[in-house]
């Protein structure tokens, strides 16, 4: 796979991953229990497709394993205590901490058009926690920062696991999240077949048949294009919300939001340019 199949691979990731924010809301179960259910159906899809040959795990997988735990578990609750458009926008800052790391860690060097956009996401960030915001509202934000470092994390071990199985990181988080939210599985899920019906799609589709794609992306592309080229995901979320919930994001949060995705899309175009800019001229081909 060349790096362009890649990058296609990541965009369809981002369209199945934006049905997530409005189609959690209309499950009436606690955030908890939509967290590991959905996690169980995952987990199921991804074994009986990579079919791990060892449940011996390296460092790099359960710490990817974690940092997945952190970013559904908290994705989920932050969607039911504040809109899916600041969830996911907020999220969508894991780019910085990518950048932040990124070289220490991978050797991948952030370039100043990725630092120049950390910037501009940053500024973005603010908005969001700058208005007046309700008790749930700040919950909501903050947990969208947290699943946001959880997203950032993910990106990151997988991509040290490039050369092995950055699939299994997915794997082992979806079993480590159905465990710690069983709990919250009795007297909490309804018999409805609607909701069962919604979990299933997130289980298998949402999370499990994204996370297969995204996982063979990621060995041909950097970190930091794993987690920025997905970026129709923000875009597509708060209008699936806006269509299906009537859930509509503040001015401020709009500001934001619009400069998240700025910094995101504009930092990908320009690292686009210069990339064919050094390629050399192939005058004949076909």
């Amino acid at each position: 796979m060349n790096r362009r199949s890649a990058i296609g691979l990541l965009i369809i990731t981002g369209v199945i991953w934006s049905t997530g924010g409005f189609l959690i809301k209309m499950i009436p179960w606690p955030p908890m229990a939509i967290a590991g259910i959905r996690s169980g159906f995952t987990a199921l899809v991804i074994f009986l497709y990579s079919r791990p040959r060892k449940f011996v795990f390296g460092i790099n997988t359960w710490a990817g394993a974690f940092c997945y735990a952190l970013m559904v578990i908290c994705f989920v609750a932050g969607n039911k205590m504040t809109t899916a458009g600041n969830v996911i926008l907020i999220q969508y800052a894991a780019p910085i901490y990518v950048a932040l790391f990124g070289f220490s860690f991978l050797g991948e060097r952030s370039t100043k058009i990725d630092w120049f956009a950390i910037l501009v996401i940053l500024i973005g960030l603010g908005c969001f926690f700058i208005e007046e915001l309700s008790f749930n509202e700040i919950w909501g934000n903050t947990l969208a920062l947290l699943s946001g470092f959880g997203f950032a994390g993910l990106t990151l071990f997988m991509r040290k696991q490039k050369n092995d199985r950055p699939l299994d990181s997915v794997l082992v988080g979806n079993l480590i999240t159905f465990l710690l939210c069983s709990p919250f599985y009795f007297n909490n899920l309804t018999n409805d077949l609607a909701s069962w019906g919604l979990i299933s799609f997130l289980g298998i589709i949402q999370l499990g048949l994204a996370y297969i794609l995204y996982s063979n992306a990621i060995k041909h592309v950097s970190a930091l294009d794993a987690i920025i080229y997905p970026v129709i995901e923000p875009l597509f979320n708060p209008m699936l919300a806006f269509v299906f919930l009537g859930e509509a994001m503040s001015g401020t949060a709009l500001l934001g939001g619009g400069l998240v995705l700025l910094g995101v899309v504009g930092r990908g175009i320009l690292r686009e340019m210069l990339v064919f800019k050094k390629t050399p001229s192939k005058r004949g081909f076909r």
